[in-house]
C-alpha cells in the first residue's frame, strides 16, 4: 500500500509547474509566425536582434525597476545559487539590454546611434496565475539608445503599429501621455502629494507606502478605491517643463503626420520607475473581450544607462506579451498560421523498402522539399491516408518492383496523375514535374 502511494506521489510531481505551458509543435506555429514577421518588420526598421541571460544579478532588475515597483517588491523570481550569489529570472527585456549595452560600450564612436535592437524570449514573474498571465511568459521588445528625438518616439509607435497590422489585428487603439522630465517630476510629485494625503486612509495598503516613496505608482493602482480616489487627481501634463511641452507637442504632430490615431490617457504612468517624457499602450477592442486589451506598452527613458555605469544616454523600447497577443489574433479570427504542407510522402511497401524509402526522404530533403514517411510498416491505403491529413503535395510509392527498375511512382494528390520517374534523375524530374526549378 505504501509503494503503491509513493508511486501515486512520484506521478504527482511529473506536471509542468504552475503558471508554464507547454507549447506544442501544432501550436508552435502560430508562435513562430508572430516571431517571423517581428524579425523581418523590425530589420526593415534598422534593428538587429539582441539576445541576453534569462537571469542576471538580482541588482540589475533591482536597480531597473525601480524599489517600489511590483516587479521588486512582490513578482520577482530570485534566488541564492549554489555560490551564494543573489540571482533573479529576468521579469522583464529592458535591463538586461541596457547591462549588455553598458557592458558591451555599444555606447562608443564604433557604433551608429541611435543603437538599435530587438529580443525575444521567456521572461519570469512569480504572481498568481490566471487566464492570459503565467509565470513563466513571452515577450519581444526593442529598445533604441543615444537619441532625444521625438521623431524616434513616433517611428517606435509605429513600427509596433505596423507589426501588429501586418498579423492582422483589428481596431488598434494608441493611448499616450508624457511623465516629463526631472524637473516636471519633482513639480508634479509635490502636487500629486499635497492631493493624495487627504485621502491617505482610503488608500490601499500599497498605495499608502508608495504615496512618501513614489506617488506617481499610486496612479497605477489597481484597487477600485484608489481608481476612484485618483479620478480627479491632478494631471501631470499642467506640470510639464518648457523642454517637455515641446517634445509633448511634437510628438502629437509626428503622429499626425503619420495618421496614427491616438488617445492622450493622462492618468497612464505604466508599472516600472524608469520612465520620462513619452510613454503609450497599444490597445486592441474585441467582442469578445470585455473592454479593451493592451498588447505592447513603453515609452522613453533616461538614467537607466548611467545606472549600469555608462554615460548619459537616452532610450526608449517596447514590449509585446507574445501569449495575449496570440489570445487575441485567434480571438479575432485573424489569418491562423498552418503547418507549412508537405511536398512529398513517401508509401514504402515490402519488406526491402525501409532503406532506400530513407535515402529517398533524405534526398529529398536534401533538395529544399518537405518529404516524410511511414516508419510503422502500415498497408498502403494507411499510409495514403497518412498523406491526405498531411495535406501531401505528392504522393511517392515505392515498391519491390520500383526498386528493381530504380524508379519511385509520382502521384499527384490534387489531380490524381500518376507517373513514373527515374530516381537517377530525381532533381531533373521533380523539377519538371512540381515547376519548382529554383529547388
Amino acid at each position: 500500500m505504501r509503494f503503491y502511494a509513493e508511486i501515486v506521489m512520484a506521478k504527482k510531481t511529473f506536471q509542468r509547474p504552475k503558471g508554464t505551458a507547454d507549447i506544442l509543435p501544432e501550436q508552435s506555429v502560430a508562435w513562430q509566425k508572430v516571431e517571423a514577421v517581428a524579425r523581418q518588420l523590425f530589420s526593415n526598421y534598422g534593428f538587429g536582434e539582441i539576445r541576453t541571460p534569462m537571469f542576471e544579478n538580482f541588482e540589475v532588475f533591482a536597480r531597473s525597476a525601480g524599489d517600489t515597483s511590483d516587479v521588486v517588491t512582490k513578482e520577482m523570481y530570485d534566488f541564492y545559487d549554489k555560490g551564494d550569489r543573489h540571482v533573479a529570472l529576468r521579469p522583464e527585456g529592458t535591463a538586461g539590454v541596457v547591462r549588455a549595452y553598458v557592458e558591451n560600450k555599444l555606447y562608443g564612436p564604433d557604433h551608429e546611434k541611435p543603437y538599435k535592437v530587438f529580443y525575444m524570449g521567456p521572461m519570469f514573474r512569480y504572481e498568481r496565475p490566471q487566464a492570459g498571465r503565467f509565470r513563466q511568459f513571452h515577450q519581444i521588445g526593442v529598445e533604441a539608445f543615444g537619441s532625444k528625438s521625438p521623431a524616434l518616439d513616433v517611428e517606435i509607435i509605429a513600427m509596433a503599429v505596423n507589426y501588429f497590422k501586418t498579423l492582422g489585428l483589428k481596431n488598434l487603439t494608441v493611448a499616450i501621455n508624457s511623465l516629463g522630465d526631472q524637473e516636471s517630476r519633482q513639480a508634479y510629485r509635490q502636487a500629486l502629494i499635497d492631493y493624495l494625503k487627504p485621502h491617505f486612509d482610503d488608500l490601499s495598503q500599497d498605495s499608502q507606502t508608495r504615496l512618501e516613496q513614489n506617488p506617481l505608482r499610486v496612479l497605477d493602482s489597481k484597487d477600485k478605491k484608489d481608481q476612484e480616489i485618483v479620478a480627479d487627481a491632478p494631471s501631470i501634463l499642467d506640470f510639464l517643463s518648457e523642454a517637455s511641452q515641446a517634445h509633448w507637442q511634437r510628438v502629437q504632430e509626428l503622429l499626425d503626420l503619420l495618421e496614427i490615431n491616438y488617445t492622450i490617457d493622462s492618468n497612464m504612468v505604466r508599472g516600472l520607475d524608469y520612465y520620462n517624457d513619452t510613454i503609450f499602450e497599444i490597445m486592441t477592442t474585441d467582442e469578445n473581450l470585455s473592454g479593451a486589451a493592451t498588447i505592447a506598452g513603453g515609452g522613453r527613458y533616461s538614467g537607466l544607462v548611467e545606472e549600469f555605469g555608462g554615460p548619459d544616454t537616452p532610450g526608449i523600447g517596447f514590449a509585446v506579451g507574445v501569449e495575449r497577443l496570440l489570445a487575441l489574433l485567434a480571438s479575432q479570427n485573424a489569418e491562423a498560421a498552418k503547418e507549412p504542407q508537405l511536398d512529398f510522402y513517401v508509401v514504402n511497401l515490402g519488406e526491402g523498402s525501409d532503406a532506400p524509402a530513407l535515402k529517398l526522404v533524405q534526398d529529398l530533403r536534401q533538395l529544399g522539399y518537405r518529404a516524410n514517411r511511414d516508419y510503422l510498416d502500415r498497408s498502403a491505403k494507411s499510409q495514403f491516408k497518412t498523406a491526405n491529413r498531411l495535406e501531401a503535395a505528392y504522393v511517392m510509392t515505392l515498391g519491390d518492383s520500383e526498386i528493381a527498375n530504380h524508379t519511385v511512382s509520382l502521384k499527384n494528390m490534387e489531380s490524381g496523375e500518376q507517373e513514373e520517374i527515374k530516381l537517377d534523375q530525381l532533381a531533373e524530374e521533380l523539377a519538371r514535374v512540381t515547376k519548382k526549378g529554383d529547388k
